[in-house]
């Protein structure tokens, strides 16, 4: 059931679009006689108001409106001259269809747009052919337009916080946290959840191609992991004295609250490179307490809490990279590692042909979406257009308005809308035959009637709301021309054909939707990361020419150069977190056993830990020792096999049971203990992921199965 807010939402929306609709309807028809005109002027607002909701405030949506104008003059414009012949409006339903849906790719506000856009097109590109009423159509669908850009802005909706407001105020708990006394540990997640894009509207979500919004995006996931790095250190009490720790923690705090007051008024940015140079200081200091006399050196467990605050302070150090690069457009000082940052000094241009690349593959749901949705609307339009049905409009407002992601989602929806525009036609038939031609009368129903309409039907479900739109479209026509009860039949006639093509094209084209693309997309990304894990190993394994005996040092270029190639692991991630997005959509329900988030948690940790590791990572003084070493390297191609088991299973293929073979107890000595300590965590997720994969057993299986049973790395 909606809330309050939602349902005070819906309300306003539906009295600004039917007062816009009457605003150009009443006086166009009645006082100008420009039935066609007058049409245009009612249809605008509900096809953009109402049928594609633009998300936002009202000047966020009056600003979308007023863009997308002239694209929807051009389309009405296109409609009308392919109305010549049938196939001609195919081929453009068929081209239109595809670029409007495919628009998604852009974020939520041309995903909101686009089916008003496709309306537009879809309305001219019906017979009559009748260019020369073009100029009326395009004057009244602008005017339409105007009027309700003019009630957004005289009843709008109330704003919400910006992304970039919800990051400071996550930052600055972050702040407290890292501050002595601290935040309990379950705010610090709760702060963090909060940023996740699923709890965000979704006109606020930063989810466009440019260095903005990319920007915004990076740092909400650095923020939200450095929470919860954050929760899990104070969970962790001090093994013993650790004035470093206490140091580097207090110049997070720091930092996330000038980052915080950044992002809020755009003045006093952090100083560039601090926290990086006191993570180097802090290194130098953990290499000089663990090269000391062996009864001086710190105990293991001191070392593996400065390894926790070491990775935390990463994660701060990439939301102030991350901060600029949103305030400033760009980045002020080199956004390093680069590979993490690949976009930050890209032109728009290239980034969005990035975005648009990336996302042309059957692989990318968004891609699957509006190949579906363009063959449903080409084939409803050509089978309107060769049967000659009256009224076919509504055969492809049908297919674009029931059309769900899976098919059997797409049959529930259309199950309603038949039950909803039965009752419908019934009543608006016996309407009809009731009031006869009497103008008058429905010109005095419209009004009240679209209010009803746009707000019991978005609150009661699918079949109230188009049982309800059946009664506006009865009212609105039969002040048009004569109309007889056998309207409501036509309109009955063209949703059950519009309802069976989108079944078709539901059952024909990725029926199960993201269901099966999030097993693929997440099983890919999982075995390019885990490419990352022996590389980084080998790195951290291996002395950079005896520099970091004497302290810490950032990598040289040339050495950045050869590092990791994590652009594929990137570009995997976002399209596994858009295919996952979606089906939680889908299935909000079902399936609530596999942890999808650990996945994404898992993939990030890989990629984030090749980046940092190999510059800030604590080597053993001599190297490692040949046991060290070979344990290490066992233990990488372990959690290596591993994830590639993992990906076999999500994939369905036969995976081959694997055993951990690493040994029991502490890893040997010298080693680097942040690499224990990440492989450890990682070791930790898979197991985690593992469990969510694995049935529970039924009242006579045995606790554990044998073929399952591994021994996981230590720690």
């Amino acid at each position: 059931m909606p809330t309050g807010q939602e349902r005070a939402t819906i309300v306003r929306r539906a009295v600004r679009v039917a007062v816009a609709a009457s605003a150009g309807f009443y006086p166009l028809l009645y006082g100008a006689g420009l039935p066609v005109m007058a049409l245009y002027a009612l249809f605008a607002p509900i096809a953009v108001g109402l049928l594609s909701p633009v998300p936002g405030s009202g000047r966020q949506r009056v600003s979308v409106m007023l863009r997308a104008l002239p694209p929807a003059l051009v389309l009405a414009t296109l409609g009308t001259l392919l109305a010549v012949e049938t196939w001609a409006a195919v081929g453009g339903m068929l081209a239109v269809g595809f670029v409007l849906a495919f628009a998604a790719v852009g974020g939520p506000r041309p995903a909101g747009v686009a089916p008003g856009l496709q309306l537009f097109y879809i309305l001219a590109c019906f017979p009559p052919y009748a260019p020369g009423t073009l100029g009326q159509r395009l004057a009244g669908l602008t005017l339409g337009v105007l009027a309700l850009a003019a009630c957004e802005l005289l009843l709008p909706d109330p704003p919400a916080a910006s992304y970039q407001e919800r990051l400071a105020r996550a930052l600055g708990e972050a702040a407290r946290g890292a501050a002595p006394g601290g935040v309990p540990p379950e705010k610090l997640r709760e702060a963090g959840a909060r940023l996740r894009l699923a709890s965000v509207p979704p006109a606020e979500r930063p989810a466009g191609a440019g260095r903005t919004d990319r920007a915004l995006e990076q740092g909400g996931r650095a923020v939200r992991r450095l929470l919860d790095q954050l929760a899990t250190l104070a969970e962790t009490p001090p093994a013993g004295p650790d004035p470093a720790s206490a140091a580097l923690l207090d110049r997070v705090s720091e930092l996330c609250a000038i980052c915080a007051r950044f992002l809020r008024t755009g003045t006093g940015p952090p100083a560039a490179g601090a926290l990086e140079e006191a993570m180097r200081d802090f290194q130098a200091e953990r290499v000089r307490l663990a090269s000391g006399p062996p009864g001086e050196r710190p105990p293991v467990e001191v070392l593996r809490r400065q390894s926790q605050v070491l990775a935390l302070a990463e994660s701060a150090r990439m939301a102030e990279i991350t901060t600029d690069i949103a305030v400033h457009g760009h980045p002020t000082e080199p956004a390093v590692p680069r590979r993490l940052f690949w976009y930050a000094e890209l032109s728009t241009p290239r980034l969005w042909a990035r975005r648009v690349t990336g996302n042309v593959t059957f692989r990318s749901v968004l891609f699957q979406n509006a190949l579906r949705t363009a063959l449903g609307l080409a084939a409803a339009r050509a089978v309107a257009g060769s049967l000659d049905l009256s009224h076919g409009f509504w055969v492809l407002l049908a297919v674009l308005t029931l059309g769900r992601t899976t098919a059997g989602a797409t049959w529930r929806a259309v199950r309603l809308a038949v039950a909803g525009n039965a009752a419908g036609a019934l009543v608006a038939g016996a309407l009809l035959i009731g009031l006869g031609p009497h103008t008058d009368a429905y010109a005095a129903l419209l009004a009240p009637v679209m209010l009803v309409a746009f707000a019991l039907g978005p609150l009661l479900g699918i079949a109230y709301a188009q049982g309800l739109f059946t009664l506006v479209v009865a009212t609105a026509f039969a002040q048009i021309e004569p109309v007889t009860w056998r309207l409501s039949e036509a309109r009955m006639i063209d949703v059950v054909t519009g309802s069976v093509i989108g079944l078709l094209c539901g059952l024909l084209a990725w029926p199960a939707g993201a269901r099966r693309e999030v097993h693929r997309a997440m099983a890919e990304l999982l075995r390019v990361c885990a490419e990352l894990v022996p590389v980084t190993a080998q790195a951290l394994l291996t002395p950079a020419g005896g520099s970091r005996a004497a302290g810490p040092q950032t990598l040289p270029d040339s050495s950045r150069a050869a590092g990791p190639r994590t652009l594929p692991g990137v570009h995997r991630l976002r399209l596994a977190e858009a295919a996952y997005a979606q089906y939680r959509t889908e299935a909000p329900g079902e399936d609530t056993r596999t942890d999808w988030h650990a996945m994404l948690i898992a993939a990030n940790h890989m990629l984030l830990g090749a980046h940092w590791l190999p510059r800030f990572g604590l080597r053993p003084e001599a190297g490692a020792s040949a046991p060290a070493a070979a344990w290490a390297r066992a233990t990488a191609e372990e959690l290596v096999a591993e994830t590639d088991r993992i990906a076999d299973e999500l994939t369905g293929a036969p995976a081959p049971v694997r055993r951990w073979t690493a040994p029991d107890g502490p890893p040997p000595t010298p080693l680097s203990v942040d690499l224990e300590v990440w492989m450890t965590s990682l070791a930790h997720q898979l197991t985690r992921i593992d469990s969510s994969l694995t049935p529970p057993p039924g009242p006579d299986a045995s606790p554990v199965t044998p073929s399952r049973r591994r021994t996981a790395p230590p720690g």
